[in-house]
């Protein structure tokens, strides 16, 4: 009885907990069918998974454990999108802030020397600055460049549209040596980037060996030494499994949030007219 009742007891809670996750996104998934197709599909596929568990290892916190985990990392993997060279992404701005201004030499203003540039411009920003390029055939520089920082979206493309900005609105005369300027910074912040790149490697390998390990050690318990899980079916065996998932589960958290590089807040937004 009291093995049912936590069954239940748990059952509740998990679906609590997706359902305080789905919740807030409910309103953007009615407008997208994809969206909502691809959530159910993570929901069915964790409550498979949670119920596999639970068949497997006859241990509610172990199955509650394995359907939270498939859960939050499929969703994750959905919503992440695709990840850019970080190195090659600033080393390619700088390249571009040079040719820019190198092309204001000869060219008869701001506008000019962009779309001189757009042609030549590295592949890593060449689809946004020729949006851009259109932008400004059909509509105001500012807001342009604006939407131009929105879709390149990092806190160094920020200071490269804030000069350009700066001498669109009120003719800024020095405008070689501020592009000289920031790109010498995109080239600094590229080559430290490799540094910390390097470094943070070593902890995100340290990550995916520690958790292949765990699951590892874990699965080969429950496939060839049962009986040694056989106290954690208790209640207070329970409650110490859980104890050890939550920590595993903080530990992880912990190192993932060490491999990642933080980047400062952008400060360039796109106006939206009232």
């Amino acid at each position: 009885m009291i093995l049912v009742f936590m069954v239940a007891s748990f059952g509740i809670a998990a679906i609590g907990v997706l359902l305080m996750v789905v919740k807030p996104t409910y309103v953007q998934l009615k407008r997208s069918p994809k969206k909502q197709q691809r959530q159910l599909a993570i929901i069915g596929v964790s409550v498979l998974s949670g119920v596999v568990g639970w068949l497997f290892t006859d241990l509610v916190v172990v199955a509650a454990a394995i359907m939270s985990g498939t859960f939050f990392v499929a969703k994750r993997r959905s919503n992440r999108r695709p990840l850019r060279d970080e190195r090659a992404f600033v080393d390619a701005l700088a390249t571009w802030t040079e040719q820019l201004r190198d092309t204001l030499a000869g060219a008869h203003g701001l506008e000019e020397a962009i779309f001189a540039t757009a042609p030549r411009a590295p592949k890593e920003l060449k689809s946004e600055i020729q949006r851009l390029v259109a932008h400004m055939t059909y509509g105001s520089t500012s807001q342009g460049l604006r939407q131009f920082a929105d879709d390149l979206d990092h806190p160094t493309a920020d200071f490269v549209v804030s000069a350009l900005l700066t001498a669109t609105q009120y003719q800024a005369r020095d405008l070689v040596t501020l592009l000289t300027h920031v790109a010498d910074c995109a080239r600094d912040e590229g080559r430290m980037r490799s540094r910390v790149w390097v470094s943070r490697a070593r902890t995100r390998s340290s990550v995916r060996i520690i958790i292949g390990v765990v699951v590892a050690f874990v699965a080969g318990l429950f496939l060839f030494s049962s009986d040694y899980l056989t106290p954690y079916s208790s209640i207070n065996g329970q409650l110490i499994l859980f104890s050890i998932c939550l920590v595993f589960a903080t530990a992880f958290f912990l190192m993932k949030k060490m491999s990642q590089v933080a980047t400062p807040e952008r400060f360039v937004r796109k106006r939206i007219a009232q």
